[in-house]
């Protein structure tokens, strides 16, 4: 079988206090959850509100995608988009 490949899932509008295995508890049914980060702010090590999540199958993914978007997570909205690959080259 071909293997499809993994994608990239920005969360974004998260709560602050929202932790890592938060991400991964709301997206533990969409397939294997191959990372799940809460981006935090280098200085202060306080979350910046938005984290990245890397599922296993592309399909999968997609799903949790239109499903999860707009979810409310204690009181704040979420944004959920496949995440855009940081262009390194300039």
């Amino acid at each position: 079988a071909e293997r499809r490949p993994a994608m990239n899932i920005y969360v974004g509008n998260l709560p602050f206090d929202a932790t890592e295995s938060d991400l991964r508890s709301l997206f533990a049914d969409y397939g294997t959850i191959t990372s799940a980060s809460v981006i935090t702010d280098r200085d202060t090590g306080r979350s910046r509100g938005f984290g990245v999540v890397e599922l296993g199958d592309a399909e999968l993914a997609g799903k949790a995608i239109s499903q999860l978007n707009g979810n409310d997570l204690n009181g704040r909205q979420l944004t959920v988009n496949e995440a855009r690959p940081r262009a390194t080259r300039s």
